[in-house]
């Protein structure tokens, strides 16, 4: 877009004289303007340069320092010209609709920076400023060289939006251009995806390299990483140029794709980068090898956000980390998502305590020999506001992470001692059932078991030997000190100890003499491996078991329990055969579906009373 004259008008070097006006003074009238001749001599000879444009938009007069600021001749080039053209007043709509305002004296002073041409070939910044002359039919427009201040600005925004080691932009340019690719105008251009892509990637073990090595290897390694991830981006230049290469900080880099055209482009810039990476470095004579983690994420524009897209890289890279490092990883959804709720469990765990959130459901351990009733395992639910009731694999390890078992804990112990009581208060007529209540490894460190558990009895007046705490096999074996000495503790009290999921962790059953333990609970998965009952042969008489190996682990362990004065009971039991095989091994009693799934604790009430 060009400016056009709105009409005819008569070119001049030299403007008309103003009208002649006076002022006072103490002498009399003296005139404030020479005449004509005079004024016209001034505005040529100024050092500031300045130009008459008509109402048209033609040049009416030009001094000698426009001409050489922009020409560099005698005042007839610019003369004629159409000042728009000449200062880039039109480039944009804006500008040119508040430029012709001006022309026709109806706007106030318009002031634009503007990069132009010499006549020599260079460029240079100017400083345009468009002023109304009142009572005249030109207006006055005045130049002023900038390029020194540009430059001088140019220079200070590269400093602020570099980083000194690499060269490379740095956070703030990155965010900057990371912002701009967001915008909802930013791929209006016809062809462009509107899709952004982003490799997120850190060096494995750079803190080894500056604490043996020293800061200013270190640096030197930085260098040479920038050198190849751009290089990278080279290779990886598409239609809207290559990606953007930034240092974030550390040993932190970014690779920003904009534009990109799918996961795919992502996932080989990031193949490219490690393979880049995995060559050796030489600096100054020495041999560094390194690897990195990148996450990548690439998504429509319109789906995400600067915090978003930064937080699902910063996710995935911790993906690539954790599954080995020297690798990508792809943003997951879905893996997103656990990672959410499991964050959003573990932030909600002690609250939930205080919110009576818990429940206990109750799981029947049944006597093999003839079907009776022996006692219940208290088994933690969480009737979470959002995700519904929640079974003991979906938070007790997040429990245990951040020490909100120890409370946790505490309260199923409570609780479990106080309905055991309760069932024992109201079936008198009938033997009392123990409750059997899991322990975790942190609840005899972080807090005094032995005092809780001697409190909880003595106000609960369970006794004792009603009580059966289970421990993992891995917490027991190997116990020393405080641990061991809180088992014999709570032995001595006369509380029964079980090691549950026997079979899975050390197995060392010449330990099991040393220490203060009562059951057994064989791992289901001894149990499952009688699920298909015995395989029975052509003739219809029943043959051997279809894997007899777990039948004999079993057999051996129950006898080799029951010699140190043990009771066993096998978990997970589905099937009438299975829990027949398991008699006939001497396994004492048996838990799982066949007898009853969890229940609450009026069905355990039901079953007392049917006894």
């Amino acid at each position: 877009m060009s400016a056009q004259p709105e009409g005819p008008t008569t070119a001049a070097e030299v403007p008309p004289a103003g009208p002649r006006r006076e002022r006072s003074t103490e002498n009399g009238r003296a005139p404030e303007y020479p005449p004509g001749a005079v004024h016209g001599a001034a505005f040529l000879a100024a050092p500031q340069p300045m130009l008459l444009v008509d109402r048209g938009g033609l040049i009416t007069g030009a001094n000698a320092a426009a001409l050489a600021l922009l020409h560099g001749e005698g005042t007839g080039p610019l003369v004629g010209l159409v000042a728009a053209e000449l200062l880039d007043l039109a480039s944009d709509p804006r500008t040119w609709d508040a430029y012709r305002e001006v022309l026709r004296g109806r706007q106030a002073p318009l002031s634009r920076t503007r990069r132009l041409k010499h006549a020599s070939g260079h460029s240079l910044w100017v400083r345009i400023t468009v002023s109304p002359v009142p009572g005249a039919d030109v207006v006055l427009v005045s130049l002023s060289d900038v390029s020194a201040h540009r430059e001088l600005q140019a220079g200070l925004r590269h400093l602020q939006t570099h980083d000194p080691v690499t060269r490379l932009p740095n956070r703030a340019l990155f965010f900057e251009r990371l912002t701009g690719a967001l915008e909802a105008g930013a791929y209006e251009d016809s062809g462009a995806t509107g899709r952004v892509g982003l490799c997120y990637l850190d060096l494995d073990g750079f803190k080894a390299v500056n604490d043996t090595l020293g800061h200013h290897v270190g640096d030197r390694l930085l260098a040479a990483v920038a050198e190849r991830l751009t290089h990278c981006a080279d290779l990886a230049r598409h239609a809207t140029g290559a990606p953007l290469v930034a240092r974030l900080g550390g040993d932190e880099f970014a690779l920003l794709m904009e534009d990109s055209t799918g996961t795919e482009q992502l996932a080989a810039l990031a193949e490219t980068v490690l393979r880049a990476l995995r060559e050796p470095f030489d600096l100054s004579g020495q041999r560094l090898s390194v690897s990195a983690s990148i996450g990548v994420v690439e998504r429509h524009v319109a789906d995400t956000s600067t915090t978003g897209l930064m937080q699902a890289a910063d996710t995935t890279l911790y993906w690539a980390k954790a599954d080995g490092k020297a690798r990508w990883a792809l943003f997951d959804p879905e893996r997103n998502a656990r990672r959410m709720t499991r964050q959003a469990l573990s932030a909600g765990l002690r609250p939930a305590v205080e919110r009576g959130e818990f429940v206990l459901e109750y799981q029947p351990l049944v006597r093999l020999e003839d079907g009776g009733l022996r006692g219940v395992e208290a088994l933690v639910r969480w009737r979470h506001p959002q995700f519904g009731l929640l079974t003991p694999n979906r938070f007790i390890a997040l429990a245990e992470e951040d020490g909100s078992i120890v409370e946790l804990g505490l309260w199923v112990l409570e609780t479990a001692c106080r309905q055991a009581r309760a069932w024992q208060l109201a079936h008198p007529d009938v033997p009392p059932v123990f409750v059997s209540v899991n322990v975790a490894v942190r609840q005899v460190w972080d807090s005094d078991l032995v005092a809780d558990v001697a409190r909880i009895l003595e106000e609960t007046r369970l006794p004792a030997e009603l009580l059966q705490l289970e421990l993992t096999e891995s917490a027991v074996m190997g116990s020393t000190g405080r641990p061991l000495r809180a088992l014999q503790d709570l032995s001595d009290m006369g509380v029964r100890i079980a090691i549950d999921d026997f079979g899975t962790g050390y197995s060392n059953l010449a330990y099991l003499s040393r220490l203060p333990v009562s059951v057994l609970k064989l791992d289901g998965a001894f149990v499952r491996g009688f699920q298909d009952g015995e395989s029975v042969g052509a003739g219809g008489d029943a043959g051997a078991p279809e894997d007899p190996a777990d039948a004999v682990i079993v057999e051996a362990m129950v006898q080799l329990a029951h010699r140190l004065g043990l009771t066993v009971t096998a978990e997970c039991v589905e099937t009438v055969e299975q829990a027949e095989r398991l008699r006939r091994i001497g396994c004492d009693t048996g838990q799982g579906w066949l007898y009853s799934r969890p229940v609450g604790a009026d069905r355990i009430s039901g079953l007392l009373a049917a006894r």
